[in-house]
């Protein structure tokens, strides 16, 4: 008998001995007319067995040692038929580390409150084996040679306690007052270093994250309003990272301390509301104002001699729509939107002289935007419903005088939509849409160094360049028979960059496709199974150059192919089973070759597949009692070579499971009342 069938039959005991612990009064049957009268609080107690130690199967959730693990869940409800108060207490995970809490009490219109918490874990999937010692503190001792390490872990934690209450108030006013505050702490894979040199500092992190938000509703029989505030607010508890070299000293000693991300805080006032002029007109609106700033202190002083960034954003936002029904097969919507994101950051020379690509001035980004968008809908004889729409985007941004890539100060887009939707028979119905984009703007402006010579104009950024964009999307629903279904989605969507000259660099053209096919059939009403398929693609290519002057062209290709099953059945009164299985495999290519110079040879392919299987039996051994048992696996394969042959300046080396496979059996108990 192996290790992990001896674990199964412990597990199976384990469920018979927590039966034994329950009174038979306990499960007692009751009048079912009672039951349905009445709400039903469930309480599940097991535990669960991992077979194997791993990075990716318990990532997010905590299991992810070998050994065993408490499966405890809640949900109770009780309901005071006197006062019409509910109170009810959901617990899920109760026994892992990415436990869920949460207590509410309500009385149905008129008022309610709530208290939750959840605990979320992240499991960096690689480990470090690293002689740098002090993780997780903002004081790190690094070796200044190669030297051999030890394995070390990291991992992130997040605590989050929220709150609310409501209350209805005369008038037809409403209350709504919600807090979240998130305490996160750990350490996260981070380097200090220039280009061919870099030292492992791991970054700590140790931070807290609050949450506010107040709003006010008025709901009439025409018209609706909310209004409010919500406020964050972000502190860091480490403020920089102080490193210490062991063994001599190297070019990057002088890199310390390092400031940490600085504390913030924004605050936002807004207003939102609808009004119905008639049956067939509802215009909508929404008005907000937002101070975002950045006030922490320098962890030194600054060369202009100020102490904190002095950071203030204000963004204000203004939109309005209409929605109409003149005729009856006619429909309309327009809608204006206006943003403003006013960045009022002093300018100041930080690094004076630094190069002849930067000044040393700080640069704030302010961008103007202005989105407009009307639709109409109509309905054609013979079933079929056109709808066709534009849209059209401007954006004013600001730049600094000396830039190290080219810039355009405005960029204008329009996209133009026509859709075909047709009700084909009783069980068929399909849709075809398609839309085209284009993005313009200003002329693009040269870059400039310090010395006023003029630069280049090389590189468009991908946000900024002028594209065409063509997107057709096509989806159906198909019911052969009342048990069959099938829905099939398929889109398709082509860029183009084309008015980049072959001189120019950056990117030149993109495409993405994406398939999906579900399928459900009800063989009885016992049985019931679904299946679906999927695949993606993206494509982009680009043009680079080297240091060297030399050119040199990528294709990057993405590739993923997904496919899963599902069964579920009843085979009698007692006894449920489930069976799910998935499986998806991603193929990445770089595509790369030289334009002019010496031959270069292009990056290997990194494939990668995820296997999932899952088991569930669910046994009622009476009405309000019973056993839950359920088998996973999981195999993570991939040829990844990114972290395997790169070393840190002090020796750490990074690495992963290539191929890890994880089985988890789980058995509880569950008592309903």
């Amino acid at each position: 008998m192996n290790t992990l069938t001896r674990k199964v039959f412990s597990l199976v005991a384990l469920a018979a001995a927590l039966l034994t612990m329950i009174r038979p009064g306990q499960a007692a049957e009751v009048d079912e007319v009672t039951d349905l009268a009445k709400p039903e609080s469930t309480f599940s107690v097991g535990a669960g067995y991992v077979s194997d130690d791993n990075r990716r199967f318990g990532q997010y959730t905590g299991l992810r040692d070998n050994g065993f693990y408490g499966l405890i869940d809640l949900d109770l409800i009780n309901r005071d038929e006197e006062t019409g108060t509910w109170t009810m207490l959901d617990g899920r995970n109760l026994g892992l580390p990415n436990r869920e809490l949460r207590f509410e009490h309500n009385k149905q219109g008129d008022w309610k409150y709530f208290l939750e918490y959840d605990q979320t874990p992240r499991y960096e999937p690689f480990q470090a084996t690293t002689a740098v010692s002090g993780i997780g503190t903002p004081n790190l001792t690094v070796p200044a040679a190669a030297t051999a390490g030890v394995p070390v872990d990291l991992k992130t934690r997040r605590d989050t306690v929220g709150l609310g209450f409501g209350k209805q108030l005369p008038g037809d006013l409403d209350l709504q007052v919600r807090f979240r505050q998130q305490e996160k702490t750990g350490e996260r894979i981070f380097a200090r270093g220039t280009p061919g040199i870099f030292q492992f500092t791991p970054e700590p992190i140790d931070s807290t994250t609050r949450q506010i938000e107040a709003t006010v509703g008025y709901t009439g029989k025409k018209l609706q309003l909310s209004g409010g505030y919500y406020g964050t607010a972000y502190d860091n508890h480490n403020t920089a990272l102080n490193i210490t070299e062991t063994g001599g000293a190297t070019a990057l000693s002088g890199f310390t301390p390092i400031g940490l991300p600085p504390d913030n805080e924004s605050h936002q006032l807004f207003l939102a509301g609808g009004y119905s002029f008639s049956n067939t007109t509802r215009g909508t609106f929404k008005a907000a104002y937002s101070r975002l700033t950045q006030n922490d202190s320098f962890i030194l002083p600054s060369l202009p001699g100020r102490t904190d960034l002095g950071g203030k954003i204000d963004a204000s936002l203004l939109q309005a729509g209409i929605t109409a029904r003149p005729m009856p097969k006619l429909s309309l919507l327009a809608n204006l939107r206006y943003e403003n994101r006013s960045d009022k950051t002093p300018v100041e020379d930080y690094f004076s002289g630094a190069s002849t690509t930067a000044t040393g001035e700080n640069e704030p980004r302010s961008i103007k935007t202005i989105a407009g968008k009307v639709e109409a809908n109509y309905a054609l004889p013979a079933g079929f419903r056109l709808t066709g729409g534009i849209e059209h985007d401007i954006k004013d941004r600001n730049f600094s005088a000396v830039r190290v890539v080219s810039a355009r100060e405005e960029t204008e887009e329009t996209s133009y939509r026509l859709g075909l939707r047709r009700s084909m028979s009783e069980t068929v119905t399909g849709s075809l849409t398609y839309i085209h984009s284009n993005r313009t703007g200003s002329d693009f402006l040269t870059t400039v160094l310090t010395t006023g010579a003029a630069g280049s104009n090389l590189i468009a950024p991908v946000h900024l360049a002028d594209r065409d964009r063509d997107k057709v999307r096509l989806t159906m629903n198909w019911m052969p028979s009342e048990p069959l279904s099938f829905q099939l989605m398929t889109d398709y969507a082509q860029d183009d960059y084309s008015s980049r000259t072959t001189e120019n660099l950056g990117i030149r053209k993109g495409k993405a496709e994406n398939y999906a096919l579900d399928a459900t059939y009800v063989f009885s009403d016992t049985w019931q199974g679904s299946a679906w398929i999927s695949q993606n693609k993206n494509r982009i290519d680009q043009a680079t150059s080297t240091s060297g002057g030399q050119l040199w062209f990528a294709a990057l290709r993405s590739t993923g192919d997904a496919f899963g099953l599902s069964l579920l059945n009843k085979p009698t009164k007692k006894l449920e089973l489930g069976a799910e299985l998935q499986y998806a495999s991603y193929n990445d290519k770089f595509g790369q070759e030289a334009i002019t110079g010496a031959a270069i040879t292009s990056p290997p392919d990194i494939n990668t597949q995820i296997t999932g299987l899952q088991l569930t039996a669910k046994y009622a051994l009476q009405k309000n009692m019973g056993v839950r048992v359920v088998y996973g696996y999981q195999r993570w394969s991939t040829d990844d070579w990114t972290w395997a042959t790169w070393t840190y300046l002090d020796g750490t080396q990074l690495m992963e499971d290539l191929d890890k496979r994880v089985h988890f059996i789980g058995t509880s108990v569950y008592y309903n009342w």
